[in-house]
Formats: C-alpha cells, sequence, structure tokens
C-alpha cells in the first residue's frame, strides 16, 4: 500500500507542475534610423515628459520633474486611457533612459506590467542615429487561460503597435 501511494504521490507531483502554467515574460524589439545627430535625438528622449510632442497614441503627458529616477509621467492615450510610468536609469553617457509601468490601465494597453529601455546610437556613417526600443511585459490576464484580449499576442501586438508608432513619430518630428 505504501509503495502505491508513493508512487501516486510522485507521479501527482511530476504532473502537477506541468499543468500550471502561469504567463512568461514576453518581448518586443524595435528600432529605426534617423538621419539626424544622436545629439538632438537623445536631447529629445531624455526628456521624459517629451513624448508627448512626438508619439502619435499620446494625447498628453504629465510629468512629476526632471528625468532623474524616481521620476514619473502619466500618458493619457488617444483612446482616452491613461497609464503611468517611472524612470529606472538616465545613463547619459550611454544615451539611455529605462523606465517601467508603474500603475496598470489594461484599457490603455494589455499588458499588466513592463520594463522598457531607449537608447540611441551613432550610425555607422557617423551622420545618423539608431534608435532601439525595447520591452518586456507580462500580458494583461496573468492566469492560466487569458481571454483572447489579455494573452500574449494581445499583449506583443499591442507594445508593438505603440513602439513602431513611436519611433515613426521620432523619425517624423525629427527629420
Amino acid at each position: 500500500m505504501f509503495v502505491a501511494c508513493a508512487a501516486a504521490g510522485f507521479v501527482l507531483a511530476a504532473v502537477g507542475p506541468a499543468a500550471a502554467h502561469g504567463p512568461t515574460p514576453q518581448k518586443v524589439d524595435q528600432a529605426i534610423e534617423l538621419a539626424v545627430p544622436c545629439e538632438l535625438v537623445w536631447s529629445t528622449l531624455r526628456d521624459f515628459g517629451s513624448i508627448g510632442k512626438w508619439h502619435p497614441d499620446v494625447a498628453a503627458v504629465e510629468a512629476t520633474g526632471a528625468s532623474e529616477p524616481g521620476v514619473t509621467r502619466t500618458l493619457t492615450l488617444a483612446n482616452g486611457e491613461s497609464i503611468t510610468e517611472r524612470i529606472d536609469d538616465v545613463d547619459g553617457a550611454g544615451q539611455s533612459l529605462s523606465y517601467r509601468l508603474s500603475k496598470e490601465n489594461l484599457k490603455a494597453l494589455p499588458v499588466s506590467f513592463y520594463t522598457a529601455k531607449i537608447a540611441t546610437t551613432r550610425s555607422e556613417d557617423g551622420q545618423g542615429c539608431r534608435v532601439d526600443w525595447q520591452g518586456r511585459f507580462y500580458r494583461g490576464d496573468t492566469g492560466n487561460f487569458p481571454p483572447d484580449d489579455l494573452n500574449d499576442a494581445a499583449a506583443v501586438a499591442a507594445m508593438t503597435a505603440f513602439f513602431e508608432t513611436g519611433l515613426a513619430g521620432l523619425k517624423a518630428t525629427l527629420e
């Protein structure tokens, strides 16, 4: 009897974790080349509150201070919904800014959490600038069986669209 119970316990222990699957981190990496100096691009990007000037999907921005770690901004998107983000790091020498979602809104973006980094590097010809925007995030519904509008595919599609539209807006604004 003991052997049968032990065997059953082993099988349940082995199968249990495999059946329980939560969300896995997703990622989006987008980039664009701009025909302007990196200094101009970086001066725009390092101003955490300036995203409303160049991102077509951002209708309004309210920033709490200068662009330094801990500063927050609330973005009101074109759909009327808002999200709040907080700066984690500003690397002036490396021309990169890292930030995270600090207040989610699933009606704004179908993600429960994200971190992002936007960075510039000089183009190979030395004349232009490459902008890389990377995001790591979790879908909006972190349960095992999310609805279609809050699953991994919806989160990836929304973040990809937000980054692509933003980079296109940055290019249109600065070139």
